[in-house]
């Protein structure tokens, strides 16, 4: 039974996002405790913070996801930034490398990739967040930073890994800077 609804929320997530779910497909047929793990993560990855903070959320998430692949993974992040209103050129800028001009989303996406590296610069980014929106929007980047390499590292783990391939941002085509 709970295979079966595990199934049936994987198919909708699917077909929502047109995301290849092999790979959580063969996660609970393998074991449904640990597809019902898997199902829990969005309750951490997808903590967003305070409304105003959304766009340094979604850099941060991209810049995570981006870390740990620069192909679907990417896509899917950067079609839930989308469908959340996150500006489309800011995200381009991002995946370009270009992140000190994308506003906010570069602001989180600089947050991340800082967070993972341990940069010096962390520390002022940091306090950038938490001076315009917040604590629970250094929490929300920091979960986003934190997690966003869960799922490529997850399907590289179970033989689920892809190619690089491009970001497709409003039908325009963009070349993802991998960063590892």
């Amino acid at each position: 039974m709970i295979r079966a609804l595990l199934k049936s929320g994987i198919q909708r997530f699917a077909s929502r996002y047109k995301y290849d779910t092999s790979y959580m497909s063969h996660i609970v047929d393998t074991s449904a405790s640990a597809g019902v793990r898997l199902s829990m993560l969005p309750f951490y990855s997808q903590y967003r913070g305070p409304k105003e903070a959304q766009n340094v959320w979604a850099g941060a998430m991209i810049a995570s996801t981006l870390d740990g692949d620069c192909g679907p993974c990417v896509q899917l992040i950067v079609d839930m930034a989308l469908e959340a209103a996150v500006p489309a050129e800011e995200i381009a800028l991002c995946l370009q490398g270009n992140a000190k001009a994308a506003g906010d989303v570069g602001l989180g996406f600089r947050f991340s990739q800082a967070a993972i590296a341990d940069a010096r610069e962390l520390e002022e980014l940091r306090k950038e967040i938490e001076a315009r929106f917040g604590a629970a929007a250094v929490t929300a980047a920091s979960f986003a930073a934190s997690s966003g390499r869960i799922y490529p590292v997850l399907k590289r783990g179970l033989g689920f890994g892809q190619t690089c391939s491009r970001v497709i941002i409003e039908d325009r085509a963009i070349t993802a800077l991998h960063q590892s």
